[in-house]
């Protein structure tokens, strides 16, 4: 079965940092996308940042430039830094993927129904 489990998640004043994590397990991450999406107070879920199995990433313009997605695909775990943080960037934030073998990343932080995976999140609040 597969497994994602989201932590690294807290509580930081506007200009801080967070590096958020999600272990994955029955799922290899570096075959094929992985995404993390963000959901803030009464919103949809928004596709924060996606990465492909090459490595190539994507980013939603709102984080781009603060936030960076990579893997360690020896500990099978996919990573967000987030840098410069936001009050709104305030939310809970889910890893997600696809069935293997999706082809076009980017496309997944637009259709998140396409997703098939989801962790249960971890939730971020940055507040003065």
């Amino acid at each position: 079965q597969v497994e994602l489990m989201e932590s690294g998640g807290g509580s930081v004043q506007p200009g801080g940092s967070l590096r958020l994590s999600c272990k994955v397990s029955g799922y290899t991450v570096q075959a094929s996308c992985m995404t993390w999406f963000r959901q803030g107070p009464g919103k949809e879920r928004l596709g924060v940042a996606a990465i492909e199995g090459s490595g190539a990433p994507s980013y939603a313009g709102s984080v781009r430039g603060r936030f960076t997605i990579s893997r360690d695909d020896t500990d099978n775990t996919l990573y967000l830094q987030m840098d410069n943080l936001k009050p709104e960037d305030t939310g809970t934030y889910y890893c997600a993927a696809p069935k293997p073998g999706w082809l076009w990343c980017e496309y997944l932080l637009h259709k998140p129904g396409d997703l098939a995976y989801w962790g249960q999140g971890t939730e971020v609040t940055v507040s003065s």
